[in-house]
Parts: C-alpha cells; sequence; structure tokens
C-alpha cells in the first residue's frame, strides 16, 4: 500500500451494513484531504447503497454469508482494485477478516457508539451498546473513533466525544442523541484529520 501522492486526495471507502447515516456525514463533510471513491455494503438491501447513488458514488455488495471462504479475497481484491487508500467502517456489522486488517494497517477507521473500552467488543453494536450504558446507569456515554486491528473495538483510540445520559432516556432516545451529537460530528472530523496525516506521510516520503 503506497502513500498517497502529494497532490491526491486519500481515497477512501466506506463500509456499510445499515441506513447510512454515518455515511450521509462523511459525504456531506467538509474535506479537503479525502475523497470517498467507493462503498461497499455486507447487505444488498442497505440503505446506505441508496444514499451513496444519490451521490454517484461507486457501490459494491461484499456478504460474507453469500461468499463465505471467498469473503475475504474478494473484499481485499475490491479494495486494491479500487486503489483505496483508506477504509471507514460505519455502521458496518461484519467482522474484518485478519488478512484485510494487515494489508490496511492504521488505515481502517470505525466509530463505534460508547466511549471505548466500555461497553465495546463482541456483541456490543447497535441498540445492545446503549442498553448495556443505561443497565450499567452511566451518566456520560458518547462515541469513540478508533484504528481497527485484530481486536474488535480494541485499536489505538484517535477521537472521543462525550454525550450526557439523560433521565427517561431509552435506548433509543440515546442512540439518536449519541448519533447526533458525537458520531456525526467526531467521524468526518477525524477522518479528515487521518487523511491529513496520510497526505503529510506521502509529502514527506
Amino acid at each position: 500500500m503506497t502513500h498517497p501522492a502529494s497532490c491526491d486526495l486519500v481515497n477512501i471507502a466506506v463500509l456499510v451494513s445499515g441506513g447510512g447515516t454515518n455515511l450521509r456525514a462523511l459525504l456531506e463533510a467538509d474535506n479537503p484531504w479525502g475523497r470517498i471513491g467507493l462503498v461497499v455494503s455486507s447487505r444488498g438491501d442497505a440503505g446506505a447503497l441508496d444514499i451513496a447513488r444519490q451521490h454517484q458514488v461507486e457501490t459494491a455488495v461484499v456478504s460474507r454469508k453469500v461468499l463465505g471462504d471467498d469473503f475475504a479475497d474478494t473484499l481485499l481484491e475490491v479494495l486494491t482494485s479500487h486503489d483505496i487508500d483508506l477504509v471507514v467502517l460505519a455502521g458496518y456489522l461484519t467482522i474484518l477478516p485478519p488478512q484485510v486488517v494487515a494489508a490496511f494497517d492504521h488505515r481502517i477507521v470505525n466509530v463505534h457508539p460508547a466511549l471505548l473500552p466500555s461497553f465495546g467488543g463482541q456483541g456490543y453494536y447497535g441498540l445492545h451498546v446503549h442498553e448495556a450504558a443505561l443497565a450499567r446507569g452511566v451518566k456520560v456515554t458518547g462515541a469513540t473513533v478508533h484504528f481497527v486491528n485484530e481486536v474488535p473495538d480494541g485499536g489505538e483510540i484517535i477521537a472521543q466525544r462525550a454525550v450526557d445520559v439523560l433521565p427517561g432516556d431509552t435506548p433509543e432516545t440515546l442512540q439518536r442523541r449519541v448519533m447526533e451529537q458525537a458520531e456525526w460530528v467526531l467521524l468526518p472530523q477525524a477522518v479528515c484529520d487521518v487523511c491529513r496525516r496520510l497526505t503529510e506521510q506521502g509529502q514527506a516520503a
């Protein structure tokens, strides 16, 4: 994997599984260092694909369920054939194979709807995260953007943003507040920062 040239934008692939709210935030953000060149979904019916098409971004569907043992090689081929520099997981509900993580070392970014290391790891995704936070009785939660390694939600933290838990919150109301106040703000900022660093590394190479 080569560093992006100093005169080029970092080419980003966003991996999705659902409705695409974080993808929309990325597409609508100002990122002078990068461009979203590809959206890859784990499901053919994901709403995020419609958002990508509305923004004239190329799409692909790569399903572990359909591909089985060929999933890792197929995903790698899709990413490398599109000259992807940075992978962003935005509501992506499939664990990445080790060979994909290794190929994009410190070039895969994920957003998690909690302040890691709290409420992270296997089984903590979607509403489950907010259910666990409310069950624990925490007063503050938030979102974390981190690099992806071989440990689920275990990679180096890039940025965090706190969100208050309010009396009477349900998992659904808390999820919405975390998205609005943290995820949709933090993820575009963090991706822009990573793109800037990758570009600076390319200039220094």
